[in-house]
């Protein structure tokens, strides 16, 4: 039995292998995430595929981040196909844009507050103003709940602090970095196990690597939803 909670994302080279996948996964899952890596290999064609055919809900995440104009026609030409969530940069110009162009379709927008893969040092070389990770993940979450954001994309580790927030009421945390218990962090820096990431206020988790880089993904799915078995659904 699946569990909506639980987004497997498909970081693999192209559609074809995305679709080998999740036709080997079968009903163990019932939503997926399709990223910037598969664009050229067929993503769209593939979100699009097990949308429509296979009845999976389809995360988007294309992290658009452009002047409101160009956001709002990509967001609207996305819309088109009837997907679920799709994320945006959570500047507030961007989100507000992102809106309008879903305007109309039940598309949620998700905002990035601070990547999971970055560290305070990876913002100073980036020229990000000065302060703590979680604090600066907060202010982006405020505000981009603030510009209309359906939810927001975020860590783990500031899953917790972001429901508590007053503006985050009836809104989505998605977390990626989340890694089941004895699994490799990888590139992510601010990690945290599926039950904890659910347990601190998290609606949705999203698993890559140590689904379909495992052995038996099917198997590493069964032990996920087994770890999350025991919490309620919000």
């Amino acid at each position: 039995m699946s569990d909506d909670r639980l987004i497997v994302a498909l970081d693999v080279p192209n559609a074809l292998q995305g679709l080998a996948m999740a036709e080997k996964l079968g009903d163990s899952v019932s939503f997926y995430k399709i990223g910037l890596g598969m664009l050229t290999g067929g993503g769209l064609a593939l979100a699009n595929e097990l949308k429509q055919d296979h009845g999976k809900r389809i995360f988007l995440d294309m992290k658009l981040f452009d002047i409101s104009n160009t956001v709002e026609n990509a967001v609207r030409g996305l819309a088109q196909f009837d997907l679920d969530f799709l994320t945006v940069h959570g500047d507030p110009h961007v989100v507000r844009a992102a809106k309008e162009g879903a305007a109309g379709k039940d598309l949620k927008i998700l905002a990035v507050t601070v990547l999971t893969s970055l560290n305070r040092a990876d913002l100073d070389a980036g020229q990000i103003k000065p302060g703590d990770v979680q604090e600066l993940v907060l202010e982006r979450a405020a505000r981009a709940f603030e510009a209309g954001a359906d939810g927001v994309i975020a860590s783990p580790q500031e899953a917790a602090l972001i429901r508590a927030l007053p503006e985050a009421e009836g809104r989505l945390i998605v977390t990626p970095g989340v890694r089941p218990a004895g699994a490799a962090a990888g590139d992510q820096k601010r990690v945290a196990t599926p039950a904890r990431a659910i347990g601190d206020g998290a609606d949705h988790i999203v698993v890559g690597r140590p689904v379909y880089q495992a052995a038996d993904p099917k198997a590493a799915v069964a032990a996920i939803l087994e770890e999350m078995g025991s919490l309620q659904v919000h």
